[in-house]
């Protein structure tokens, strides 16, 4: 049984819909990012599941029973605001602390319990101060102690590093994760940040248009996507028209927009299958022309830009209409105008054309 669970809710706005009756089902402590660009619903769900917003259709079961009538502060269910929502006349401690008096916890257990979750997200000794008084990372750290000394059956996170410089959102994303794992708590991210989703989930619900388009691991979503929408969204992709017109021995044989393309086939299509072929720029690579090599063919570069850890190229292979963008490991030799011979790779997501799914289970 699910530990949490949403089933065909929907949410209007009007004549707007929020939300079109998704279907959701999260594990005892995983960690599930819903990612997608901003108005595609995924804050309206989350609000749904805090109790902020009363579904139009649909059930939230937590543990086997229906929440969707609850009171906000009987679900146990905690949340942390992108904003934080700190009181500024209140401490740190008197923050932390405020979810446990409304529920007339005794006064000796709030103590104990403030103290063991300051400690437990490293602001020990900062009780006493007001968050004006506290750095960004800080604050963050703050809002995440508040809703955890509740001991919530799920944790709620929308978009709570967006506000943070780049370098400081990056370290409190390795932390946030490990103090996930070690706590075990169930919790669900809101983000429109790729890079978030990918380094902090166990699995990551992408949404679009009110949908839930689909769901997997990083991995999956991000090398295998089952849908276009997805595929453009995480990162850089390579799209490729084309039509299977070859099948068997777990290779298929696509006539593309850049000529004939030989691919291993992780996705059952047959022959006549209309389809997109995302390619990575990760996986292409620039080479010294082979005699006979597969999915070999000269382009001339027409950009070139060194990121650090990579060069990133924009090529435009010969006789198609079609440009190639490319990453290559660190500094290179090549400059803009070279032809260069592209390698293309043998494996991809090779995705069906067809409907996107209302929703998608776990």
């Amino acid at each position: 049984m699910a530990w949490l669970e949403l089933r065909s809710v929907a949410k209007r706005f009007g004549v707007v819909t929020a939300i079109e009756r998704i279907d959701l089902e999260v594990g005892h402590g995983e960690f599930l990012t819903v990612l997608g660009a901003s108005g595609c619903g995924k804050s309206t769900t989350l609000r749904i599941i805090a109790g902020l917003e009363r579904p139009d259709e649909g059930e939230v079961i937590l543990t086997g029973r229906p929440i969707q009538d609850m009171p906000v502060h009987r679900r146990e269910i905690a949340m942390v605001f992108q904003s934080y929502a700190l009181f500024p006349h209140m401490t740190v401690a008197q923050n932390v602390a405020f979810g446990l008096e409304t529920r007339g916890v005794p006064t000796v257990e709030i103590v104990r319990r403030v103290r063991e979750a300051l400690k437990t997200v490293e602001l020990s000794g900062l009780d006493e101060r007001y968050p004006r008084q506290l750095s960004g990372g800080q604050q963050q750290r703050v809002a995440l102690a508040r809703a955890l000394v509740t001991e919530p059956k799920v944790l709620l996170l929308d978009e709570p590093l967006s506000n943070l410089d780049a370098k400081l959102r990056d370290r409190l994303r390795v932390e946030l994760r490990a103090l996930q794992q070690k706590l075990q708590v169930t919790t669900i991210y809101v983000t429109h940040d790729q890079s978030e989703a990918m380094s902090l989930s166990d699995r990551i619900a992408f949404m679009a248009g009110g949908r839930i388009v689909e769901i997997g691991t990083p991995e999956e979503i991000y090398r295998r996507p089952r849908a276009r929408s997805t595929a453009e969204f995480l990162g850089i992709a390579n799209m490729l028209d084309g039509k299977v017109v070859a099948a068997g021995q777990g290779i298929l044989s696509i006539e593309s927009n850049l000529g004939r393309l030989d691919l291993e086939d992780a996705a059952a299509l047959s022959v006549g299958d209309d389809v997109v072929v995302c390619l990575r720029p990760e996986d292409i690579r620039l080479v010294v022309p082979e005699a006979g090599a597969p999915n070999g063919l000269p382009g001339t570069i027409r950009h070139s830009a060194y990121l650090g850890s990579i060069t990133d190229y924009i090529i435009e292979p010969a006789g198609s209409d079609v440009s190639l963008r490319i990453h290559v490991p660190g500094p290179t030799t090549w400059r803009i105008g070279d032809i260069a011979s592209i390698q293309l790779p043998r494996f991809g997501a090779v995705i069906r054309r067809r409907p996107i799914a209302h929703s998608v289970p776990r």
